[in-house]
């Protein structure tokens, strides 16, 4: 079963991508994320559905 919910070091292994330039994307409000008390956390579907939309968009830009 698949966690509903990632912490940021998790959804930055998903992205490929390093923990700073992650904090970095949820600062700029361009990933979605969940606040819980003092922890942030990624929502896995949201960050899905945000991967697919940058991949549309990068598909639309290169037609």
């Amino acid at each position: 079963m698949e966690p509903g919910l990632l912490k940021v070091e998790d959804a930055a292994k998903f992205l490929s991508l390093g923990r700073s330039k992650t904090y970095e994307l949820i600062q700029q409000g361009i990933l979605p994320v969940v606040r819980v008390g003092r922890s942030v956390r990624v929502p896995t579907a949201a960050l899905r559905a945000w991967v697919e939309r940058q991949a549309e968009q990068a598909a639309e830009h290169s037609a």
